[in-house]
């Protein structure tokens, strides 16, 4: 059967549903549920996704979303699909774009305002960690807050296991979206806020032009080969030799797994997702591999 409303953990979706200036209450309301009562959001503008860092040879920085609201608190958000290495390293790493340009010329008295980085993720990220939702801060050797305005959320979807008669608050009514949206053929009494009937009604497929229903169609695909590569090499025992590569710090170990990964058949665009190296990184890795 076809499905009747777009996945929202697909790029095509996530963005139509959540990326687009219509819709910004839509993901005002999403965000709303994460967020203490200080800093709920009645506005929200977006500003760039692309962050280039200071020099030409600086890592680049791409977000899914990034966007301010009106009193200048930061929201970077981030649809992660497969595990990656480094995972936390790279959120921390996307912060720091979120905080440096608050920078202000001349006189400064580096006062910041409240940067938030949200992940939505479709694996688990620590197996000694049990719940849907994980909240980070600094925090200082006895467990007291250090600093409360740079903050790490992360939602686990493959922990979310409630029904549509167990949804009760209206952060259980979007992680039930975020889980189960293309298995729908019509809005389920639980979700009887007007919010959900307009992103049922903003995920419809039938009223796509051709050229998003392509796109979507690429994106659908790109999302279901992503997880299918994922699965083959944690089952041929990669991850593994990922985490090995990880503590260890080798940098042999890492090529063979790349190695590895290459030889089951995996693109570099897909290694360098899984891995958390970038495209060239990836090449390199398999040049120099070729050379020895």
């Amino acid at each position: 059967m076809q499905s009747v409303y777009l996945n929202p953990l697909t790029d095509f979706g996530f963005k139509k549903l959540f990326g687009e200036e219509p819709h910004k209450d839509l993901l005002i309301s999403f965000l709303n549920t994460l967020l203490p009562e200080h800093h709920q959001i009645a506005e929200l503008q977006n500003t760039k996704n692309e962050y280039r860092g200071i020099s030409p040879t600086d890592r680049k920085a791409i977000f899914d979303l990034n966007c301010m609201s009106s009193s200048g608190e930061r929201f970077i958000v981030e649809l992660q699909k497969v595990k990656q290495m480094f995972f936390k390293d790279r959120s921390i790493y996307y912060s720091t774009f979120a905080i440096q340009e608050q920078a202000l010329r001349g006189d400064w008295d580096y006062q910041l305002e409240a940067v938030y980085t949200i992940g939505i993720l479709d694996f688990i990220m620590d197996d000694e960690q049990h719940e849907v939702l994980y909240h980070a801060q600094l925090k200082d050797q006895l467990n007291r807050l250090f600093y409360e305005k740079l903050n790490f959320i992360y939602l686990v979807l493959p922990r979310f296991n409630k029904t549509a008669e167990q949804l009760e608050t209206l952060q259980d009514k979007w992680l039930y979206v975020f889980k189960h949206l293309p298995e729908l053929d019509s809005v389920p009494q639980a979700l009887h806020e007007e919010v959900f009937h307009r992103t049922f009604a903003v995920a419809q497929l039938a009223q796509f032009s051709p050229a998003e229903r392509k796109a979507y169609e690429d994106s659908i695909k790109y999302y279901r080969d992503l997880k299918n590569s994922y699965d083959t090499a944690h089952q041929e025992g990669l991850e593994e030799g990922l985490q090995q590569g990880r503590y260890e710090g080798q940098q042999q170990t890492l090529t063979q797994v790349v190695q590895g990964m290459k030889s089951n058949g995996l693109d570099v665009g897909t290694i360098a997702t899984i891995t958390g190296l970038s495209e060239t990184e990836v090449s390199t890795m398999l040049s120099q591999a070729k050379n020895t």
